[in-house]
């Protein structure tokens, strides 16, 4: 997938009265503003100045637009608002964004981003990009249960977010939406700055950023790492109770319970980020690295405690971009080529079940250690003709090879089948654990999977005011086959204060490779007879500059998704289905208002329901209504004071989880900057979860009910954050 369409810019140092959220229209085109938009004089190339709060982005074809006119349903976060929030990591970020909530996987609490309800057992429908490059990891097909998530923010530019369907520009995976984050470069940084932060549940943070140039190479460069103990809760319940209280269990070979339970959750983690940009005349080159150490098992990975597990990943990236801008009067050209590698390790024992499993005979506990390395190559190739009147046109082609390869595995069961197809696991004959790397038994083949694509994007500005954009995507896979995707959008500058928006996108999800090749596996087994999974959505959006100090945003959308793949909880494990079609639809509302110069207030409103077409039940899984509110004050100019509220509505329960939906709650945030205490030092301290609030995400359910009180997440915590610039 294209450069221009997946390096997601907004202004590098924007006013900070500019308005952090507004609404555009869909993922068919952020790009309204060209070269032809930009000489027109018109509506479309007002100054920043002349739009008053309005920010930009160039999502789709590389050239500035404000959002207002974007044709996409956009969200700007720059590195001032996530000091703003005393963010600590991306996670606490992405919960502002309006349609879009944070919930967890059993898999080490890994984050999943629900984007308008719309998610699955591992969240594979969002798709994250860094500097426009997939982090999609190949064995789930979302950002890796170990190295993604929770990424430290002290190298972030800026966030953007698109809600909405992306196929006809980023290819598969581009499914409910993209979050792409876009890391520092020189001028963000412009000099050095080191610091340090302390604070709840044994947390250490250490950071260093540095941006110049040197005889016209320009360079950024930024390292943070941290430690922590992870917040303690409680769990009262796990998998393992409930085998302990099956009374026929009991009755046939009267074990003595095993469960671990209550105790507290294991969310211990090491972290190092390491990302370094180098840029000179038409050339960049990023380079990057993630390192994940002694992750702990938070609730256990099979939803059973396990608080000795220990395991570690590391991911690398490296990417190099050359720019031709004006290679001849109408065409500049762009290419890139890049590789990511990322592994997952076992360090010490995972414990899908505790010792005394299986009613005993697993007297050390029930053990599977899974690890893998994978890795992707790209190469992609467009160009910009800008020789027509009132048109833009962009045609680019790509090729990417994807290997998961050194899957390996140790393991003390085996796995047999009944008539009815239900998988029981055994002891090994040895009662050991025995490494099972290249052998039927173990839990993934390895794999690969190439895949090319083409496409073509028109903006035509056919009116002053109005600006039409299609586009088409082709991609060829060798696992999956063909799949075309097209878009349209329609916008109209009705006034100089006034836009509204229309569109229509496609887009597909192919299945990971654990959907499809899963085996010997008691969490997730595959189905070679899946299908993708594709969605329609149509949207429609309003953005009104009502007056210098207030500006609010408004669109509703409605998809509609075929062939929707999931987990499916049976007895032995879980097995990908297609599960048929979901229907959804949801509004969305914003408001950036700013009374006097040195306050602020930030609102948004997001409602959704998303049901299943042939019970008329709702999904479940997600909260149907969230509310975010913020206020910025600026007491004097070196100090500020910044509060935020988040409430999320109930969770509905999935099919034939018979617990009433979990119920709302409400947290509140504080942090207190003071800049220049001496000159380039800053302080600060941020209190989260200020009322300490039991906050709870869904557990899985279904069938089996591991856990019938959810996932605790952390209460209340404090942290003391200094940074000094040189």
């Amino acid at each position: 997938m294209m450069n221009n369409y997946l390096a997601i810019s907004a202004v590098k140092h924007p006013p900070k009265k500019i308005s952090t959220l507004i609404f555009g229209m869909g993922l068919s085109n952020i790009l309204l503003f060209s070269e032809m938009a930009m000489a027109s004089g018109d509506l479309w190339d007002m100054s920043l100045d002349e739009l008053g709060k309005i920010r930009v982005t160039s999502i789709a074809s590389g050239t500035q637009t404000p959002l207002d006119k974007a044709a996409a349903i956009a969200t700007v976060i720059t590195a001032d608002d996530i000091a703003a929030m005393g963010a600590t990591s991306i996670d606490q970020v992405l919960e502002t964004v309006p349609g879009l909530h944070v919930t967890r996987s059993s898999q080490t609490y890994f984050p999943k981003y629900i984007i308008r309800g719309i998610t699955s057992t591992f969240n594979p429908q969002t798709l994250m990009l860094v500097n426009g490059i997939p982090i999609t990891s190949l064995f789930t097909g979302d950002r890796g249960h170990i190295s993604g998530g929770e990424m430290p923010i002290k190298s972030i530019a800026r966030i953007e977010v698109i809600r909405g369907p992306g196929s006809a520009l980023y290819g598969a995976d581009a499914f409910s939406g993209v979050i792409n984050i876009v890391t520092k470069q020189h001028d963000d940084i412009n000099g050095t700055k080191t610091g340090a932060r302390v604070g709840s549940f044994g947390t250490q943070s250490v950071w260093l950023e540095h941006g110049g140039s040197y005889n016209k190479v320009n360079v950024g460069f930024t390292l943070e790492a941290e430690t922590t103990d992870g917040f303690k809760r409680t769990v009262e319940y796990d998998a393992q109770t409930v085998v302990d209280n099956d009374p026929q269990l009991q009755a046939t070979f009267g074990a003595p319970p095993a469960s671990l339970a209550p105790s507290s959750t294991s969310n211990m983690k090491d972290s190092i980020e390491a990302r370094l940009n180098i840029a000179h005349d038409n050339s960049l080159l990023r380079v990057g690295y993630q390192g994940r150490y002694d992750v702990g098992s938070t609730v256990g990975y099979a939803e059973a405690l396990d608080p000795t597990s220990r395991v570690s990943s590391q991911r690398y990236n490296l990417d190099y971009t050359y720019t031709l801008n004006d290679l001849t009067p109408n065409i500049d050209v762009e290419s890139r080529v890049s590789y990511y590698k990322n592994t997952q390790e076992v360090k010490t024992n995972i414990l899908l079940f505790p010792a005394g499993a299986g009613a005993g005979f697993f007297a050390n506990g029930f053990i599977g250690n899974p690890g893998y390395q994978e890795e992707n190559a790209r190469i992609d190739l467009s160009a910009l003709f800008k020789g027509l009147n009132n048109h833009l046109i962009r045609l680019g082609t790509g090729f990417t090879w994807d290997d998961m390869f050194e899957v390996t595995e140790t393991k003390n069961f085996m796995v047999a089948f009944q008539t009815n197809g239900s998988p029981v696991f055994l002891p090994r004959p040895s009662g050991m654990i025995e490494d099972v790397s290249d052998t039927p038994e173990v839990y993934l083949p390895e794999s690969q999977r190439t895949n090319h694509y083409v496409f073509v994007q028109d903006e035509w500005k056919f009116a002053p005011n109005w600006q039409a954009t299609t586009g088409i995507r082709y991609d060829h896979f060798s696992d999956f086959g063909d799949t075309t995707n097209p878009r349209l959008a329609l916008v109209w500058a009705a006034t100089d204060k006034i836009t509204t928006k229309l569109l229509y996108g496609k887009a597909f999800r192919a299945p990971s490779f654990v959907e499809l090749f899963g085996i010997s596996n008691p969490l997730t087994l595959g189905n070679r007879n899946l299908k993708p999974e594709t969605i329609d959505t149509y949207e429609l959006a309003l953005s009104h500059q009502l007056s210098s100090k207030l500006l609010y945003t408004a669109n509703i959308y409605r998809y509609n998704i075929k062939d929707f793949i999931t987990f499916v909880p049976q007895i032995g494990g879980a097995k990908a289905q297609n599960i048929g079609e979901l229907q959804g639809h949801g509004l969305e509302l914003e408001a950036d208002y700013s009374p006097v110069y040195n306050l602020r207030f930030l609102v948004n409103y997001a409602y959704q329901q998303s049901t299943d077409k042939k019970t008329d039940v709702d999904v479940g899984d997600a909260p149907n209504q969230q509310i975010y509110a913020r206020s910025e004050w600026t007491v004097t100019p070196d100090w500020h004071f910044d509060s935020q509220v988040t409430w999320v509505g109930k969770q509905k329960r999935v099919a034939g989880d018979t617990r009433p939906a979990l119920s709302d709650y409400t947290t509140m945030d504080l942090t207190l900057r003071k800049q220049d205490v001496i000159n380039g030092l800053e302080l600060a301290l941020s209190v989260r979860n200020v009322f300490d609030a039991d906050v709870r995400e869904p557990s899985t359910g279904g069938v089996v009910v591991n856990m019938p009180n959810d996932y605790p997440m952390a209460g209340r915590s404090v942290y003391a954050e200094v940074q000094y610039q040189f």
